[in-house]
């Protein structure tokens, strides 16, 4: 199974050098912890999927590698998916195996998503969807920068698009219906398609979930980039972030949408060299098995 044993002073840089650069993202959602502080934007990706700061301050060489090292030095890592064999750490055979049907099925999915067409009409109006007509909304300490009325003005005249059932599925009553799509979860392995924002934010949870097999370098990229989707997410919000620095782009004016769209591409493109890095690393760890169709 391994193909690269890392001696300890390699290994230990590795892990020192991504601890240093995940510190930056971990930092202040510890200390607003400890104030009882939340942010909108930076606290998402801790709360939403969820995953804790520890399991991004976590290190893994990925699969294929082992590390020489000692019993102390293992009771840092995960003991459900590694183990300690002659001197060595390495990813246990038997976390690989039961894992396998997860992993597989996430890599069809993963293959099937990069090859589709991307689409970048949806303006990011799934923000303002969760709103329209509510009396509370997700984020109540922060006020709208829009009216209701402007709210559904923007949405009858530029349409709703939404093709990821985990954002369609806080659709306020009245805006559910208004989106061609009514989504389900069974529809995810037939409507997810790479130009979507949250689809693209959740490659870091899928990096997350299977992180002894992808390694932490991936896990990094991952985290970067739904970083960046988050920011440009709520910069589309309807919610006034302004004491908080972010920046609206406007997409109730034709050239906030077309700022958004940009962006939106971008991501995609990010997205699918990080979506085809995952998939290659499935495909290593159960290179025997074939893709399904």
């Amino acid at each position: 199974m391994n193909k690269a044993v890392l001696p300890t002073e390699v290994w230990h840089e590795l892990r020192d050098v991504h601890q240093e650069q995940v510190l930056p993202w971990v930092t202040p959602r510890l200390e607003r912890r400890s104030r009882h502080e939340s942010h909108p934007v930076d606290d998402f990706l801790f709360e939403y999927y969820p995953i804790s700061t520890n399991k991004l301050l976590n290190w893994h060489p990925g699969f294929g590698f082992s590390l020489v090292a000692t019993e102390v030095e293992f009771e840092d890592f995960p003991s459900g998916s590694y183990e300690f064999v002659d001197g060595k750490i390495q990813i246990q055979p038997e976390w690989l195996a039961k894992n396998q049907e997860a992993a597989i099925n996430l890599l069809n999915f993963l293959s099937k998503t990069q090859e589709r067409s991307i689409r970048s009409g949806c303006f990011g109006l799934h923000e303002w969807a969760m709103v329209l007509g509510a009396e509370e909304v997700r984020h109540e300490k922060w006020p709208l920068r829009l009216s209701q009325e402007q709210i559904r003005a923007t949405i009858d005249e530029v349409g709703l698009r939404c093709t990821h059932f985990d954002a369609f599925r806080f659709f306020t009553p009245i805006a559910a219906p208004l989106n061609p799509l009514q989504l389900t979860p069974v529809d995810r392995n037939e409507v997810e398609q790479p130009g979507c924002l949250h689809a693209n934010m959740d490659l870091y949870k899928y990096a997350q979930r299977f992180a002894p097999i992808f390694g932490s370098d991936l896990v990094r990229d991952a985290f970067s980039l739904a970083k960046d989707i988050r920011t440009v997410d709520m910069q589309t919000a309807p919610y006034d972030l302004a004491d908080l620095g972010v920046i609206p782009i406007p997409v109730e004016t034709q050239a906030g949408r077309e700022e958004f769209a940009n962006r939106q591409l971008q991501f995609a493109d990010r997205a699918q060299v990080l979506r085809t890095r995952l998939i290659e690393v499935l495909k290593s760890a159960y290179v025997t098995l074939e893709i399904k169709g």
